[in-house]
């Protein structure tokens, strides 16, 4: 199949363009420094695992269902973080979450992803200092890149992006929405949004 290439807004059935589809990857990617800020660019990835109230509002139940870098897995494993990565000087992609496509249909209906960068404020980093940062959705099982969405272009002063959402369709396939909002926030400031206690 084709590489679908994401833009704000854009959709793709996953489990349409790969009927098999098993597990998906998610990998963020990014450069190492453009710009001298005082340390390295620290991007985060994070899944919140949902489930939609009475009011269609998306809620993480729990910080077991928060995963990202304090936090690598799901109590039963339908999602997991690769491990943190502190300055984007990995080979390929410098994070990845992994997601059971099946396991996760029958206990969340929402998979949202965000990307953070690290002590942001602190630091004076946004995204429009960082080059070639990216996020990837591959087949798990053979690495094959189905679609990609490019985080460089419209966050040039936002220091979070909610970049997209893996959601059941009214098929009840599991289908993938670029969102591409970006923030001035940090990952706290999600987890509040989403019902978390920090």
């Amino acid at each position: 199949m084709e590489k679908v290439n994401l833009t704000k807004g854009g959709r793709v059935d996953l489990q349409k363009a790969v009927p098999a589809l098993k597990r998906i990857r998610v990998g963020l990617g990014w450069s190492k420094n453009k710009f001298s800020t005082g340390g390295d660019y620290d991007l985060d990835v994070t899944a919140f695992i949902l489930k939609h109230d009475a009011n269609g509002d998306a809620k993480c139940s729990g910080p077991a269902n928060m995963v990202f870098y304090n936090n690598l897995s799901t109590p039963n494993g339908e999602v997991k973080h690769g491990g943190d990565n502190r300055s984007g000087d990995a080979a390929g992609d410098d994070e990845t979450i992994i997601v059971d496509v099946l396991k996760t249909l029958a206990v969340a209906d929402e998979v949202s992803f965000i990307v953070t960068i690290h002590d942001a404020i602190t630091r004076g980093q946004k995204f429009g200092q960082i080059e070639k940062s990216y996020v990837k959705i591959y087949n798990d099982e053979d690495g094959t890149v189905i679609a990609q969405y490019d985080l460089e272009e419209g966050f040039s002063n936002e220091t979070a992006v909610q970049f997209g959402s893996l959601y059941k369709n009214p098929q009840g396939n599991m289908a993938f929405r670029a969102v591409g909002q970006g923030f001035n926030a940090g990952l706290a400031d999600f987890c509040k949004g989403y019902g978390l206690e920090v």
